[in-house]
């Protein structure tokens, strides 16, 4: 089994893409054609692959070149994986500031004695997050979650991620959950009060996991590599200007 841990983060911020898409590919297979023709659909039971992109990415600093031109060398061939975000800071359970901008987030956090970094930052944290509540097998189709921070309750859907221990971090999103029943937990020393749900997962598990493993909302990680036969391609026009578009699959999941 290969191990997807320990990978470099794609650094989104940096390339500034113009829009973004993910879905899930190849998750149900054709079901045979029945008296009237029709060819259902019945589940995949290792269900598919995400799928994701990034479009008309900007690049024109000096070092936004420099940065693509690793990517196409680190990507290329589709041999090495990275963690790839997905920017879901708008849609997700997060609480908000004054102008109704969703905060996935919190910096400027000083060290024990108040002080920060020599720049003036300082550390950062999630708003929201979770905890497996019950330990889950591979391939499990449902999961229950403890959410922390969380300004409302879950409901339609959510993008979050689990950093598996072989398969890395592998993103997920819900297509059903239950009603949210009050939970209390200790997490690394600290207890939190939040919400737990039962919540039907849009692919299998990938890997078996236990109770207490982190869930994270704050921009959702899934190990990906470049498709088979797509290239990074550093490609530049006038005034040094580039707008690449990165196209990812999801790493194995066998």
């Amino acid at each position: 089994m290969s191990r997807y841990t320990g990978l470099p983060t794609l650094n989104v911020g940096f390339i500034r893409p113009e829009q973004m898409a993910f879905s899930v590919a190849g998750d149900g297979i054709d079901g045979g054609r029945n008296g009237e023709g029709d060819s259902p659909a019945i589940d995949f039971s290792g269900g598919g692959k995400l799928v994701g992109s990034y479009e008309n990415c900007w690049v024109q600093a000096r070092e936004e070149h420099e940065y693509t031109n690793w990517l196409a060398a680190y990507l290329g061939g589709s041999k090495r994986c990275i963690n790839v975000p997905i920017l879901s800071d708008w849609m997700g359970p997060f609480p908000v500031d004054g102008l109704g901008i969703p905060q996935m987030s919190i910096s400027g956090i000083p060290h024990s004695d108040g002080a920060l970094f020599s720049d003036g930052s300082g550390y950062s944290q999630a708003t929201v997050f979770g905890t497996l509540d019950v330990a889950a097998a591979q391939s499990a189709g449902r999961i229950t979650l403890n959410v922390f921070g969380a300004a409302r309750n879950l409901r339609w859907s959510d993008w979050f991620s689990i950093l598996h221990p072989t398969r890395g971090w592998r993103a997920y999103r819900y297509w059903e959950c239950s009603d949210p029943v009050d939970v209390t937990r200790t997490v690394a020393g600290v207890v939190y009060t939040g919400k737990q749900y039962v919540i039907a997962l849009d692919r299998p598990l990938r890997e078996a996991v236990v109770a207490g493993s982190r869930v994270e909302f704050a921009r959702p990680l899934c190990a990906m590599r470049v498709p088979q036969g797509f290239d990074v391609e550093w490609r530049v026009r006038g005034w040094w200007q580039s707008r690449p578009t990165l196209k990812f699959v999801e790493a194995e999941i066998r």
